[in-house]
């Protein structure tokens, strides 16, 4: 759709293959990042945004009892990025190229989220037991595995031991 010399995209249509479509474009419309960036597109591409409103929306932007509309957020921001449509033809939520590509990555994000963890998962499986950061290698020993400085069979100081049976858990995994 084109608006002026614009092209807006439609939302409703990017939404289609997800279950509960139209209600990811209203929780994404709420989400404080989304208030934020629509915001400042309306502030740098329209001369006549609502900024005192749309300050009063961003402090609400988090509540639990926050809900806003397309059509809230244009009736009161006077905002022109995102466009609702109703009728028979070519009804629906429609954006600017801008926010719409915005919209493509949020929607996309639970996506690459949920991919990652079963990469995270997949390899956490293959290892014999989790690595641990930050800890130092005499963590990990019990007490017979600790050089003793007692016994003259070894030779080793207690750093120089602790690095070799390191070694050796490392050459096993």
């Amino acid at each position: 759709m084109e608006k002026g010399k614009e092209d807006f995209i439609s939302l409703t249509d990017m939404v289609k293959g997800f279950e509960d479509g139209l209600v990811l474009i209203e929780k994404w419309l709420r989400n404080k990042n989304t208030i934020e960036f629509t915001g400042i597109w309306e502030e740098i591409n329209n001369p006549d945004f609502n900024s005192p409103e749309f300050g009063g929306i961003k402090n609400e932007a988090g509540i639990n009892s926050f809900t806003l509309s397309v059509k809230k957020w244009i009736t009161k921001t006077n905002a022109i990025g995102i466009i609702a449509k109703t009728g028979r033809y070519r009804s629906g939520t429609f954006a600017h190229r801008d926010i719409a590509f915005e919209f493509g990555s949020w929607l996309t994000k639970p996506g690459i989220q949920a991919l990652s963890d079963k990469r995270i998962s997949a390899t956490q499986r293959r290892r014999k037991r989790p690595v641990e950061i930050g800890l130092e290698p005499a963590a990990h020993f019990s007490k017979s595995q600790l050089p003793n400085p007692h016994r003259s069979d070894q030779g080793a100081s207690h750093s120089k031991r602790a690095k070799q049976i390191t070694n050796q858990l490392c050459i096993c995994q």
